[in-house]
């Protein structure tokens, strides 16, 4: 079969993809895995071997993946439900000055976004938001969107997140490095988001009058002191999607603790967040630093693992944040496995995507896709980048769009040999195409609407340009750092 032909079958599994997820709803999950199929099948991998193949492909995903996931949803999980993350962020809070309150969010959005899957810790962090708000009369979108930015953020480029494992997986980077080199430009991007969610936020925008009401007790808009802007209630001609957005902020995060139990401290959750994040960058420093049979470099290897890091990391959070706080093994057991329900689909999803990417290979659409590409003259990380923000703005997911990207780029990749600093920005550059143009087809942006209380062209001209302007950040960063590894 030619080139031009596997090409097109390619464009067209890829087009029926983003029709079955955006405009049919369906599953991503079952919809990956039909596309993979029928892809397989018109690209013509025989009938006997489709099982073998897509086995495979899962296999090859989730036996890497599915554990990392597992755990770290774990201890988010340990850190949500044991009130470590209000603590945290109260903590910040007094540390960094009322005036400073929109910095010291950001920064534990940050920090707490690392182990906390995105949705959740929106979740958790809101009635935080929502107070502050109250108590300084000023609008809840100067806190919540550099927040809300500097999640994604975290959430797009650094392992243990999904999207960043998986494709850390498909193209072979290593985890230690993305996060040798992700952290610093998670940071600098954070910190341009929060300056640039500061300029956004001095002007006024229309918010949910009933949020509205309920949060600041009237109509009379809330004070200005020229660092953010104003919130008045939504008029008819720009009436805010309640959508029951109210309600969900103002609520108990879910797994709330009850006010009579001490939270865990400050440098405790902080401990518990940077502890697996330091093992892993030990062990990757180690294997490139040590030689070959160094008894350090084989204990370093074996704790900085992801699996071994984020296991230990488990197990620290069940004693410091569970038995030494007086829980029973029950009610810790209760709590991790409460974890786990969450990111299933999460987990499935991405198998799904590494048998898309398998289907890819097995066919040489990976080969063709690699050639064309190569012909194209355009630098490699920009290619990556581009790719993946296509795919990004097109079906809306941030995970979906590093797997399927991953699975395409991945021949690419292992025929340029590239060294293991360029592969983690490879990735990170991905990462940044993942975090830009979050907008109506995706959860994340409709979910920050309603807990922020936003009408949709709002929050297309706040969030949508907020995350497009941090992932074209984290891509100039890391072609700013290309070529000095």
């Amino acid at each position: 079969m030619s080139a031009a032909t596997l090409l097109l079958i390619a464009a067209g599994g890829i087009a029926v993809l983003l029709m079955m997820v955006i405009k049919f709803k369906i599953n991503a999950f079952i919809a990956l895995l039909m596309v993979s199929i029928g892809v397989a099948l018109a690209a013509g991998v025989p009938a006997g071997e489709l099982v073998d193949t897509i086995q495979e492909g899962m296999g090859q995903t989730l036996g890497y993946i599915a554990i990392i996931i597992a755990l770290g949803a774990m201890v988010g999980r340990m850190i949500e439900m044991s009130g470590g993350a209000r603590s945290f962020a109260h903590s910040l809070i007094d540390r960094f000055g009322e005036r400073r309150t929109p910095l010291a969010l950001t920064v534990a959005g940050f920090v707490l976004g690392i182990p906390i899957f995105f949705d959740v810790g929106l979740i958790i962090l809101m009635p935080i938001v929502v107070g502050v708000a109250r108590v300084s009369r000023k609008p809840i979108l100067l806190y919540a969107l550099p927040l809300a930015g500097a999640m994604l953020t975290v959430h797009a480029l650094l392992p243990p997140h999904p999207g960043p494992v998986a494709l850390a997986g498909l193209i072979g980077a290593d985890q230690g490095m993305m996060l040798l080199f992700g952290l610093p430009i998670a940071a600098v991007v954070t910190v341009l988001g929060f300056l640039l969610a500061r300029r956004m936020t001095r002007r006024e925008y229309p918010m949910d009058p009933e949020l509205y009401e309920r949060v600041y007790g009237g109509t009379t808009a809330p004070d200005v002191d020229g660092s953010g802007g104003t919130s008045t209630p939504a008029t008819d001609g720009g009436k805010a999607e309640s959508g029951g957005g109210g309600t969900a902020v103002l609520a108990p995060a879910v797994g709330e603790t009850q006010q009579a139990e001490r939270p865990p401290s400050f440098g405790m959750i902080l401990t518990m967040v940077l502890t697996p994040i330091v093992l892993i960058m030990c062990g990757s420093v180690a294997s490139t630093t040590l030689a070959d049979g160094s008894p350090v470099r084989t204990v370093l290897g074996v704790l900085g693992a992801p699996m071994t890091a984020l296991l230990i990391a488990v197990v620290l959070c069940a004693y410091f944040l569970g038995v030494r706080r007086g829980w029973s093994a029950t009610r810790i057991e209760e709590v991790l496995g409460s974890a786990l329900p969450p990111v299933a689909l999460v987990i499935l999803v991405s198998g799904a995507g590494g048998i898309f990417g398998k289907v890819l290979v097995k066919t040489g659409i990976g080969d063709a896709v690699s050639e064309v590409l190569q012909a194209s003259g355009l630098p490699l990380l920009t290619l990556a980048f581009l790719m993946t923000l296509v795919l990004r703005a097109a079906q809306g997911s941030a995970t979906v769009a590093l797997v399927t990207v991953g699975g395409v780029l991945a021949p690419l990749l292992k025929d340029v040999d590239l060294s293991s600093p360029r592969l983690a920005l490879v990735a990170l550059a991905m990462g940044g195409g993942a975090l830009a143009l979050s907008h109506i087809n995706d959860s994340g942006f409709w979910m920050f609407t309603k807990l922020v209380g936003l009408n949709v062209a709002t929050a297309l001209r706040t969030w949508t340009v907020l995350t497009t302007g941090m992932g074209l950040s984290a891509f100039a960063l890391a072609a700013a750092v290309w070529p000095l590894v």
